[in-house]
Parts: C-alpha cells; structure tokens; sequence
C-alpha cells in the first residue's frame, strides 16, 4: 500500500511534485494537498483527482509524510499551529522551502522527527528539475528511498551528507538557473546588434543551450564538459577566439564568486528565519 502523502501548500511546487508523482504511477488518492482557500483547492481536485483540504491538522492526522511547500516566512506560524497533529501521528516530514534548517523545523513541530530537507529549483514545474536533498538523524532507509521516489517524479535527486552542503546545492542547481537566463539574455542582446531579429537570436541562443546540456548528459562518465568545449574549438578558429576571450575576461572567477555570495545569503537566510 502505498504511503499517504500531505502537501502543506498547493502552489506551483506542490502540483509539480504530486502531478509528477501521479504521472510516475504514485495512487492520485493517496495524496492530500491543503490550503486554506479551497478556491485553490478545487482546480487541483479537478485536474490531479487528489485529496484536498483546508484543515492542515485534519489532513495530517491521516499522513505518513508530510511535505512543506509554504513560504519560508509563514512557516513558523504554520508548523507551530499544527504540532500537535504532527506529534501525534510523528510522520516523515520533507522540506522544500529554502533556508530553514531541519533542526529550526523539528524544533518548531515539536521534536524528535524525522525531517528530510529538499533544495529543488524551478525547473521542477516542467519535470526537468535538480534536487538536492539532506536527511537528519531520524530518517531510516525506506523513508530516504519514499523521499527519493518523490522529488525523482519532477526530476534529478543528488544527496548530501552534511546540511551545509545544501548551500552549495543552491548555489549550483537551486538559483542557478538565473545564471543561464541570463545567458541567454546576454547572447540575445550580442544577436541583435549583429544583425539578428531578437526571436531569431532567443530561438537560436536557448536551442544551442538545450542541445549543449543533452550532449552533456548522454556523454556523462565517458565525455565530460571540458573535453566537449575543446570539441568545438578549431585550432585558431571562431570558437577559441571567442573561447578565450571568455577566459580572460575572469568568466570562471565570476562564477565562482557568484556561486560564493549565493551559498553566503543561503545560510544568511537561514539565520534569520531560524530565530523565530
């Protein structure tokens, strides 16, 4: 029988994951999306054929897992109105919400719970996400494989075995995909004055993005990136010349030091939340 999932949250992440759930085969009554408008609710009732709620403590009461996907900023608030519930059922709790730490949400649910920690990125609503993800030390193996089954439904799953880990996550694959939009936006901007209409630049710029990111992938464990760059770079040709131009304008380091300044707001976000 398969485990009762409740969604604490029906936003755009919430039905990514249990509408990837339910495309994977996962029973659509076994999931509980709640909300307190149940004019939210009643599309997704529609749409998934899932389980709704308004009440979080009636729909917990009846979970094995419990996935928060509400805003960091209400969280306090929300998991501390339904400790109670969560205390006596003492389900798998699962996390998608950046910056707050297991320890601050098994101590605002009451304690002593198995918390497993979620940094998805937005690429999960069309099932092409990146997920990292962090168990405490209450979390057994059948919980860590569920919890896997879950977000592997909108996506690829990398774990880590310590949490501060999590800010490297969102600082490679959680805010990430910021860095190649505006990548795209940059060499749409190079097209135009060029010569090239904006669509034709946009079109050609995000279709050489997705093709380069295939043959990354197909080529993993034999062809890694650097060999698939050296591919395309004719000796004294067009693509070492703009290549290296790229290298010696300090690319690389301006990763770096942007990869640097996100995992630093990461644990700065999750201070200053974790206070409450």
């Amino acid at each position: 029988m398969a485990s009762n999932v409740t969604f604490i949250g029906a936003g755009n992440m919430a039905s990514a994951i249990f509408g990837g759930m339910i495309e994977s085969g996962y029973p659509r009554e076994a999931i509980t999306a709640t909300s307190p408008d149940d004019a939210m609710l009643a599309p997704l009732r529609e749409r998934f054929g899932i389980q709704t709620q308004t009440d979080n403590n009636a729909a917990v009461a009846e979970a094995d897992v419990v996935v928060l996907a509400v805003k960091p900023q209400i969280m306090h608030d929300v998991c501390v109105a339904m400790r109670e519930a969560v205390q006596g059922r003492k389900p798998l709790i699962v996390s998608v919400a950046a910056g707050l730490t297991a320890e601050t949400l098994e101590r605002w649910l009451g304690g002593d719970l198995p918390v497993i920690r979620c940094m998805p990125n937005t690429p999960s609503l069309v099932g092409t996400g990146a997920s990292g993800l962090y168990a405490n030390r209450l979390v057994n193996d059948d919980q860590k494989a569920l919890a896997t089954t879950l977000m592997e439904a909108v996506g690829l799953v990398e774990w880590v075995d310590e949490e501060v880990l999590l800010e490297a996550v969102t600082a490679v694959a959680g805010s990430a995909p910021a860095y190649f939009y505006l990548v795209f936006e940059a060499l749409e901007e190079a097209g135009v004055k060029l010569g090239l209409p904006a669509e034709s630049a946009r079109r050609l710029a995000v279709q050489t993005g997705l093709g380069a990111a295939r043959m990354v992938q197909q080529g993993e464990g034999e062809v890694d990136p650097a060999q698939l760059r050296r591919n395309v770079m004719s000796p004294n040709g067009t693509t070492e010349r703009a290549v290296n131009h790229l290298e010696q304008g300090g690319l690389r380091q301006l990763f770096l030091e942007a990869a640097e300044v996100c995992a630093a707001r990461a644990r700065e976000m999750g201070e200053e939340l974790g206070k409450q």
